[in-house]
């Protein structure tokens, strides 16, 4: 069962990481990132309420003071980290976009010190330094190929942080219902910071216009979001959450990979080492979480 679960992580990682394809392919139709986010997000919430107003409607309940928890996790993570990421993979490289992102776990350990007052051990220490000269490399400060501008650079960390701040808000929103109703609402609050903002008139007028981009846009729904979720979530059963986020880290190995072969993006000694170190951080992150439970 173990091999099963790790499997799936891994193919939920996977799918994760081939999500660059969906919003390339979304963009260069006329699409912009609040618009690509919205499909992706308005998409994710119909299926996950549905399912639960379907299979069981009691774990749609939540409570009115709990609102602010699944705004926080909806709008504040889910939407700016969505627009941040899709922003960056449109204005730059897949490769450079993906594994930005994944400096999310530096993130977490930070903010988690602040709010949650966990420690920062040795190995935590070691991942920051590594995460930090990896981006360095990664921005192409010391290299003479393709060069981060100060833009890039900012939104692609900020996907980073308003991506781990998923897990902050989780964490409080875990311990009081099921993952099935937080990633319900998540999805539907996010839906509804978007909508307003995303001109869905347009949207719907470009798919109109070009029906060939509603299997894309179901796509980066279903094979980018609610089948990888489900992967992620089924694995989680069978293993531990440190081992599970270590495979997970397959998503911007596979982004990089598709960045710098599908896209002919630059792969030059310093970008790759770079991609490594930030990879390297995360693993070692996570095997420190694992080596405490």
């Amino acid at each position: 069962m173990s091999k099963q679960a790790s499997a799936a992580v891994i193919a939920a990682g996977t799918l994760w990481g081939i999500i660059c394809i969906f919003i390339r392919t979304l963009s260069d139709a006329g699409l912009d990132s609040i618009q690509i986010a919205a499909v992706r997000t308005v998409i994710a919430a119909v299926f996950f309420s549905a399912v639960l107003a379907v299979g069981d409607k009691e774990r749609l309940i939540i409570k009115l003071s709990d609102l602010w928890i699944f705004a926080g996790m909806g709008i504040i993570s889910i939407v700016l980290f969505n627009c941040f990421y899709f922003y960056t993979m449109i204005h730059s490289q897949a490769s450079v976009a993906v594994v930005l992102l994944y400096t999310s776990p530096v993130f977490v350990t930070l903010l988690s010190a602040i709010f949650f007052r966990e420690k920062i051990t040795p190995i935590k220490i070691i991942s920051l330094i590594t995460a930090f000269i990896g981006c360095t490399l990664v921005a192409g400060i010391f290299g003479s190929g393709y060069k981060v501008t100060p833009l890039i650079l900012i939104t692609g960390l900020a996907s980073g942080l308003f991506y781990a701040m998923y897990t902050i808000f989780g964490r409080l929103a875990l311990e009081r219902y099921d993952t099935r109703t937080v990633t319900a609402y998540t999805f539907i609050f996010a839906a509804a910071g978007l909508i307003p903002i995303c001109r869905i008139n347009k949207i719907a007028a470009l798919i109109s216009d070009k029906p060939i981009l509603i299997p894309w846009c179901l796509g980066i729904g279903f094979i980018c979001t609610v089948i990888p979720y489900f992967l992620y979530t089924w694995g989680l059963r069978n293993l531990e959450s440190g081992r599970a986020a270590i495979l997970a880290a397959v998503e911007p190995l596979v982004g990089a990979v598709i960045g710098m072969t599908l896209f002919r993006e630059n792969h030059e000694m310093f970008k790759l080492i770079g991609i490594a170190m930030i990879i390297a951080a995360i693993v070692l992150l996570n095997h420190d979480s694992v080596r405490k439970n």
